[in-house]
Parts: structure tokens; C-alpha cells; sequence
């Protein structure tokens, strides 16, 4: 009983700050080096090396619903990611996103997706493991592919 209530209070708080716990994660891996932006570059390391990847960020603007191509790499990869066991959500300001991850123009241009790989050694990322339960918590209510907000600066 004592575990299920811990577990429901780790899921309330996940639920209430996704957006900031993403921030938290993306901002982790790139100071340790474990990001990868962009499409292409996400679909290598994913074919390369899946046990490698741990969290999953997918962004559309407005400006690119209506890119087939897009759509169908983001099926392609939300597919990948399903049949990897990967935890994916989707943000809707691909803008805010690549603030917080691009340092260089080309990822600024090209943050449609975004890969968090696995720690190195025992050590796991707080932000990250508050995200796998939000994903978790979300697939129970039947939503595979969760969208959250990024906050604000």
C-alpha cells in the first residue's frame, strides 16, 4: 500500500510539471553530451544504436503541419519508438525547444526531433525518470504519444 501511494504521489507531481521536468532533462543530457537533434542525425543513432536511447522529443510549428515528409519520419520514429520501449512526447513550439537545445544555427532549423541518450553508469537524471513516469502514466490512459508545454524562460 505504502508503495502504490509513493507511486501516486511521484505520478501526481510528474503530471503537474512535465514541461519543467522535460526542460530539466533536455538541459541535463546536453551538458553531459547525450543529446542528439534532428531528424536524420535522431534516425541514425536510433538505427545505429537503440539500447542507447532513452527519451524521445518530437516538435511541430504550425509552419510544418502540413509537411508530408515530416509527418511520415514522426510515424517512422513514434513507431521505432514503441517497438524499443523509448518514451516520446510531442511539444508544440518547436521555437522554445530548439532555444533550449540549439547552439548552433543547423539545430535551430532542424529541432523536429530530439533524442536524450542513456546516462553512462548508474546514475539517472531525476528530470528523466519524472518524464518515463508521466509517459507511463499517460500510455495507461490511452495517450501513446503525450504533448506537453515547454515553459517559458
Amino acid at each position: 500500500v505504502t508503495l502504490k501511494i509513493e507511486l501516486l504521489i511521484a505520478s501526481n507531481t510528474t503530471m503537474q510539471s512535465p514541461g519543467k521536468s522535460l526542460k530539466e532533462a533536455l538541459l541535463c543530457a546536453q551538458s553531459e553530451d547525450r543529446l542528439t537533434v534532428g531528424v536524420y542525425e535522431s534516425a541514425k543513432i536510433m538505427t545505429d544504436d537503440p539500447d542507447s536511447v532513452s527519451f524521445c522529443v518530437l516538435a511541430m510549428d504550425e509552419e510544418f503541419e502540413c509537411d508530408i515528409a515530416l509527418q511520415i519520419h514522426f510515424t517512422l520514429i513514434q513507431s521505432f519508438c514503441f517497438d524499443n520501449d523509448i518514451s516520446i512526447v510531442r511539444v508544440s513550439d518547436m521555437q522554445r525547444l530548439a532555444e533550449i537545445v540549439g547552439d548552433k544555427t543547423e539545430q535551430l532549423e532542424d529541432a523536429h526531433c530530439v533524442l536524450i541518450t542513456v546516462p553512462e553508469g548508474s546514475w539517472e537524471d531525476p528530470a528523466l525518470e519524472k518524464l518515463h513516469l508521466f509517459c507511463e502514466e499517460s500510455r495507461r490512459l490511452n495517450d501513446w504519444v503525450p504533448e506537453i508545454s515547454l515553459p517559458e524562460r
